[in-house]
């Protein structure tokens, strides 16, 4: 792996528990590295679902990886307003190059009002009964729920308007001069 700093471009790999990839986006640009956390950037990227079809994002993201916690959140600048999508997930690991995460369904969205809402509670409980999701798994995903939850309603972190703001400027910078 080439040495990790401001400016690399990695690729994003999201699995499912059964180890199957479930989706990949081709570009996350590292905008900073902290001790727990990494947060990156991409714009127009193509991400592949695992049934093979391809889109191409419309907006720039601005996304935080943590190395503790068990969700990573996506900032969206869509034409509307700022959305976060944000998944309960593994924490991350960087593997030749790419940021490899798996992805426990549950998801919280966060509108530009502010409101918010849990997603794919159905999916989740599904594939908990069909992947045998341990009860200590399951405690720790609703845990992580909650705290993600508590940041949202807090406006930390990546909910924290003027973090994000500073974040697309940095991802702005950083693509123009690419």
């Amino acid at each position: 792996m080439e040495r990790l700093e401001v400016g690399s471009t990695l690729k994003i790999h999201c699995y499912k528990h059964n180890g199957k990839i479930h989706r990949t986006w081709d570009e996350a640009i590292v905008l900073d590295i902290k001790e727990d956390l990494l947060i990156c950037g991409n714009n127009r990227v193509v991400v592949t679902e695992s049934s093979g079809r391809t889109h191409k994002t419309r907006e720039v993201a601005i996304i935080f990886f943590y190395t503790k916690k068990w969700f990573n959140v996506f900032a969206q600048f869509k034409k509307p307003g700022l959305f976060y999508k944000c998944n309960i997930a593994t924490p991350f690991l960087i593997d030749d190059n790419i940021i490899k995460f798996i992805d426990y369904d549950l998801d919280l969205k966060v509108f530009p009002n502010g409101a918010f809402r849990v997603l794919d509670c159905n999916e989740y409980k599904y594939h908990k009964v069909k992947m045998k999701y341990s009860e200590d798994l399951d405690r720790i995903l609703q845990y992580q729920l909650t705290e993600l939850i508590n940041m949202k309603r807090a406006e930390v972190g990546p909910f924290n308007k003027k973090v994000i703001s500073e974040y697309y400027k940095k991802y702005i910078e950083i693509t123009e001069n690419k």
